[in-house]
């Protein structure tokens, strides 16, 4: 009995070592999701690896920019070892991030977790980053994604928040901006039928069919002018004159709209910390058979009561308070007074049944 009693405690104690490791794996786990996660502020650490990170990216991005610079070949090597080092803290921290994908998707399982982290825009943009070092280093456009990252870094939890602000003045107003894009594509495809028609005979070279003047609608729709194709005709020249013109008011159109969500999101933050008090003196006063409300007028009242009537309910109809209008039998008072006594609510007494 003896024996069994201690293996009883071995195993028992077995099992709390092996919850206790468990419980301590999973809140170790969770420290390191809690600090790798963006824009906490209040988590010391989190910001700092946050602001760790920020330096890295901008390091890797320096050194990639460095590396184009022929006049810096002697410290080339550096360079590389600069690279490398950034490259292996950008992989470690992708397999924490791939490791706590469980606590960022919860309600999915393990595996789940991880293929909607790796399918996320931030997991592929991560992914990006670093791949391209190992497999398509000579593909600098995958290279240039990293700068992406930084953008990732600066996410906070506040409510209005920059880049917050920006997403949501887009979402709001996504259809003014479809219509005033649609627009302006529609006059870039006008200029360019026009200026075809203008100019074909006088430049043939240049202007050979409806779709080459697309690279001049553009470029003078959106005010750009870079001055490499240009009418010499006349009737060219003024439409050319009105399409310039046409061009400000269509690039003017979502400037205007984007401009209008900012005030408008940024005046609804400017109040949305502000409070209002509760007027706690205001009540509801029944004027039942026999009171001595009824028959008086709403200035009668305060003058005498010290009641100020703000609404009178009378069946169905809502009644504002003036000097015509008499308290009548079961009317309903909205009043303040610091007078007023709140009613106690009746409690009802249960018989218990023998």
């Amino acid at each position: 009995m003896k024996m069994d009693k201690a293996i009883d405690a071995d195993a028992v104690l077995w099992y709390n070592v092996n919850i206790l490791s468990v419980m301590e794996a999973s809140m170790n786990k969770k420290r390191i999701f809690d600090i790798i996660q963006i824009g906490n502020k209040e988590d010391l650490p989190s910001r700092a690896f946050d602001i760790f990170i920020s330096a890295v990216i901008i390091l890797n991005i320096l050194v990639m920019f460095l590396e184009t610079f022929k006049e810096l070949a002697p410290i080339m090597p550096l360079l590389k070892v600069v690279e490398y080092i950034t490259i292996i803290i950008f992989c470690v921290e992708y397999l924490l991030r791939v490791w706590t994908s469980d606590l960022l998707y919860p309600r999915k399982k393990k595996y789940r977790s991880v293929l909607r982290f790796m399918r996320s825009p931030e997991g592929i943009v991560d992914l990006l980053t670093i791949l391209p070092f190992f497999f398509l280093n000579g593909f600098v456009v995958f290279r240039i994604l990293r700068i992406v990252r930084i953008f990732h870094l600066f996410r906070i939890n506040s409510q209005y928040d920059s880049f917050h602000v920006i997403t949501d003045v887009l979402k709001e107003r996504r259809n003014q901006l479809i219509s005033s894009l649609f627009l302006i594509i529609i006059l870039m495809l006008a200029a360019s039928l026009a200026m075809y028609g203008a100019e074909n005979e006088a430049q043939p070279e240049v202007f050979n069919n409806a779709f080459s003047g697309i690279w001049w609608s553009v470029s003078t729709v959106l005010t750009v002018g870079y001055g490499d194709i240009y009418p010499i005709t006349v009737s060219g020249k003024i439409i050319a004159i009105i399409i310039a013109f046409l061009g400000v008011c269509a690039v003017a159109v979502p400037t205007g709209i984007i401009s209008a969500g900012f005030v408008e999101k940024y005046s609804r933050s400017e109040h949305s910390d502000k409070k209002f008090h509760d007027i706690r003196e205001v009540g509801e006063i029944l004027c039942e058979k026999g009171s001595e409300l009824i028959g008086l007028a709403p200035d009668e009242i305060c003058r005498s009561y010290s009641i100020r009537v703000y609404m009178i309910i009378r069946g169905e109809l809502t009644i504002v308070p003036n000097e015509r209008v008499l308290i009548q039998e079961n009317d309903i008072l909205i009043v303040n007074s610091d007078k007023l006594i709140k009613a106690k609510p009746k409690t009802q007494k249960t018989k218990k049944k023998r």
